[in-house]
């Protein structure tokens, strides 16, 4: 299937599935389109377009919700199938496995283009002109410490010496006109890039990208190892190279057919407060940090730009959709390469990042001779949490592939009717956690360490009164269900 270029043709796709609200009202540009986008992902409605907002310059736009759950119940992962080049009724473990496939493929690099062929490029603001006042940031939740100038968007940077150029989301803040301030944790790539300009004495050169081809906004959002250039993994994904352009001012490329590009600088210093913020876990925070200074030099848009926008909270957003799945790809990958027989890795989006089901095969034993369901468990938990991926993740349950783990109902029954109250599980005391990870206290938030979990809720062979789902699908003749279901309508 063919996949789209520019964010505009991803949303003419969606426009022919009925799957985007355009919004010609007016609407005011501080929370309103942060109330709709939050309401649109906890119905499940349409992705909302906002055309026409108060304040901003006529014809620059507000995409809500870009990779939220779909409105169609068919294809509830439509949004996300699409932007990464796959059809619209692709279920969710199939676009974990093919995010999963992809890291073993070859690398295709980019290519760069032409500034005249770069859409990006068509206004270029300098000086005074470059200020983010002209643009519709709005407010996304009651609260928070300001408008985020970023909830979307790919931040590019790279290292001093040109060997590593990583592409990431990251939360920002708009300060004013010419200054954001945004997330740089010491252990996320950024942050580590960031730490080798900082030692060298130099602001980081940084290009924050908005509304690029949605295949690059989704690979922002997954975790990939160090070094890895996610641009070279955008091309294997898709099957071609990233188009990229020359910045103006700053020694970056980027995405050719952007909305959106501002370019500029980061301050040595965690100089600047930012947050609060509602983040993932569905909870407005009331904590601000110190961060670095993004300072806004040059600004280049389209004509009529598009600024997306993500209102993360309670599920499902798409913190519980693209970045769930990308982690349920690296778990794939990494319990793959240790040869372990598992059929598929899935967190579900109402558990906000905070569980992850792994599914093995009916055949397991076979494949693992002389090990238990145990001793599983407590394996995959030793592979699992060594990854920097899982430093989000809390608790894993081990499950059969009796169980569909896209279907909350399906999850539910398995883990109230098959996890013991006290046995079968393998705990992993002092390990890596994170402070949005909410279910932790606040004494292992200031050491960064706790305790994680693999459940085992593999049932034994043919357990008796367990081995038969006692439902219309597993207990009735196939013939007796084929004659229901044809005279059902009767």
């Amino acid at each position: 299937m063919p996949h789209f270029d520019d964010l505009r043709s991803y949303l003419s796709a969606l426009d022919d599935l009925g799957d985007i609200a355009h919004i010609t009202r007016e609407v005011d540009g501080d929370l309103e389109p942060g109330a709709i986008t939050r309401r649109s992902c906890e119905i499940h409605s349409a992705a909302p377009l906002f055309e026409n907002i108060r304040g901003a310059t006529p014809g620059f736009r507000v995409l809500g919700a870009p990779a939220a759950l779909s409105s169609r119940a068919d294809m509830p992962y439509a949004r996300v199938a699409l932007s990464l080049g796959l059809p619209a009724d692709t279920g969710g473990p199939e676009i974990v496995m093919a995010l999963a496939d992809a890291r073993n493929a070859q690398g295709i690099p980019p290519v760069l283009v032409d500034s005249s062929s770069a859409p990006c490029q068509q206004n270029i603001l300098r000086g005074e002109a470059a200020t983010l006042d002209a643009f519709p940031v709005p407010f996304a939740h009651d609260h928070d410490g300001g408008r985020y100038a970023n909830t979307w968007g790919t931040v590019i940077v790279k290292t001093p010496d040109g060997r590593w150029v990583n592409w990431a989301i990251t939360r920002i803040m708009k300060v004013d006109g010419k200054r954001m301030t945004g997330l740089v944790v010491p252990s996320q790539h950024i942050g580590q890039i960031w730490q080798e300009w900082v030692d060298r004495g130099e602001p980081m050169p940084y290009a924050l990208v908005q509304g690029p081809m949605p295949a690059i906004s989704c690979v922002s959002g997954i975790p990939l190892d160090a070094e890895v250039n996610e641009v070279d993994y955008v091309g294997a994904l898709l099957g071609e190279p990233v188009k990229l352009v020359k910045a103006i001012s700053v020694d970056l490329n980027v995405p050719a057919t952007s909305e959106i590009v501002i370019e500029g600088h980061i301050s040595i210093t965690r100089d600047c407060m930012e947050g609060p913020y509602g983040e993932y876990g569905g909870y407005l925070s009331s904590r601000s940090f110190l961060q670095p200074t993004f300072h806004v030099e040059t600004i280049t848009h389209r004509d009529n730009p598009i600024w997306p926008l993500v209102v993360a909270g309670r599920p499902a957003d798409e913190t519980h959709t693209i970045w769930a799945m990308g982690l349920s790809a690296d778990a794939l990958a990494s319990l793959r390469a240790a040869q372990l027989p598992v059929k598929s890795v899935w967190a579900p989006e109402g558990a906000a990042v905070h569980w992850m089901l792994v599914t093995v095969p009916s055949d397991w034993r076979e494949k693992l001779p002389g090990m238990n369901s145990e001793s599983l468990a407590q394996r995959i938990g030793e592979v699992l949490f060594q990854t920097d991926a899982m430093v989000w993740i809390p608790k894993v349950f081990l499950v059969d592939d009796d169980i569909d783990p896209t279907n909350l109902a399906d999850v539910v029954w398995a883990l109230a009717t098959r996890v013991h109250p006290t046995r079968r599980r393998a705990v992993f005391a002092d390990q890596r956690i994170v402070r949005l990870s909410v279910c932790y206290q606040e004494d292992e938030f200031v050491k960064g360490r706790g305790p994680k979990i693999v459940y085992d809720t593999l049932q034994a062979p043919l357990d008796a009164g367990r081995d038969r789902h006692a439902s219309f699908e597993k207990v009735y003749p196939q013939d007796l269900q084929k004659h229901v279901l044809d005279n059902w309508n009767d």
